[in-house]
């Protein structure tokens, strides 16, 4: 498969944190036929989107990802835990991070912020509006975005 790469000459490889199985698959075949990102794992809860990233246990040898899709509720921690963890970690912090729930609450969006995402979607429960916000997501990541390289940006 062909894929569009960003502007370091990569394809953006993304980490989902999902636990809902019907929202996994509508968010896969949502970015499917997007050239330029790859959803390369899935994570049920925000404990196991940490251990992924800190690349322990049974994700030692998976590749770190150059976006993470994060889920508020999730079971064991939340999302909103998990990215104030990211975040707080000097060898995570460089992960861009988009907030991709349901949930509409003020308050989600407020502490997603100061938490340090950055960009909060909501999760529409329509597919065809799901195609849209992945329309509009791509035009973004693709024109106006610019997510760091983690070997020039660790250290």
């Amino acid at each position: 498969m062909n894929r569009q790469i960003n502007n370091d000459g990569k394809v953006i490889e993304i980490l989902l944190a999902e636990d809902n199985d019907d929202d996994c698959v509508m968010i896969k075949e949502g970015f499917e036929d997007k050239k330029f990102l790859n959803i390369i794992d899935v994570v049920k809860d925000g404990e196991e989107v940490l251990t992924y990233l800190r690349q322990e246990g049974n994700y030692r040898e998976k590749r770190m990802p150059g976006l993470v899709l994060l889920d508020i509720n999730m079971p064991k921690k939340t999302g909103l835990e998990a990215l104030q963890e990211i975040k707080d970690d000097p060898k995570l912090k460089h992960i861009p991070v988009i907030v991709l729930t349901t949930s509409s609450r003020e308050e989600d969006i407020v502490k997603s912020y100061q938490y340090g995402a950055c960009s909060y979607l909501n999760k529409p429960v329509e597919f065809e509006d799901f195609f849209k916000v992945v329309e509009r997501f791509e035009l973004y990541w693709a024109l106006v975005s610019k997510i760091p390289n983690p070997a020039r940006s660790s250290g």
